[in-house]
């Protein structure tokens, strides 16, 4: 028996039918067509599919579709302002955050949600942060670089936007 789902990914509506078993990932993949979002393990263990929902972090292999109806979904696709990467991208790519890149999506999920709930984190404190998220790659020294460039980008960026000055009627 499938089921009709509504969400929306990235700003943009999606509504299918799904089978009761398929995962967020999939449906993000497969039927939303957004394939920044990777597979890794299937069982919560690596973060590479790691997406915002209703403004929280989810590792969508853990996620049915039905459960995501109605839902509010961010991936990697949804921080670039068009051709603007959002700071968190910028900061991977300008540290050489990555290498293979297969974990960098989750990554920089993980880390946006890190940098909402504390926008000045501690090396120890990214670290822990980003501690379910997996990479075979990098050894963490540049995601940690990376992270603390964006955190310092976002803060420059936050601080342009409330000294702006007000409008004169």
């Amino acid at each position: 028996m499938r089921h009709r789902v509504a969400m929306t990914i990235n700003g943009t509506q999606y509504e299918h039918e799904v089978e009761p078993r398929t995962l967020l990932v999939y449906y993000i993949r497969e039927q939303a067509g957004l394939t920044g979002t990777h597979i890794g393990c299937d069982t919560s263990s690596c973060g590479a599919c790691t997406v915002e929902m209703d403004g929280h972090s989810v590792k969508s292999c853990t996620v049915f579709a039905v459960q995501a109806d109605g839902a509010q979904i961010t991936t990697i696709e949804g921080l670039a302002v068009g051709s603007q990467l959002h700071p968190l991208q910028q900061a991977f790519w300008d540290e050489h955050g990555l290498q293979c890149g297969y974990c960098t999506p989750g990554m920089i999920m993980a880390a946006k949600q890190l940098l909402e709930r504390n926008p000045k984190p501690t090396e120890q404190e990214i670290r822990l942060g980003i501690e379910g998220n997996l990479c075979r790659c990098t050894g963490y020294q540049n995601i940690v670089k990376a992270i603390e460039t964006a955190a310092r980008t976002m803060a420059a960026q936050a601080g342009k936007e409330v000294k702006a000055p007000a409008a004169v009627s």
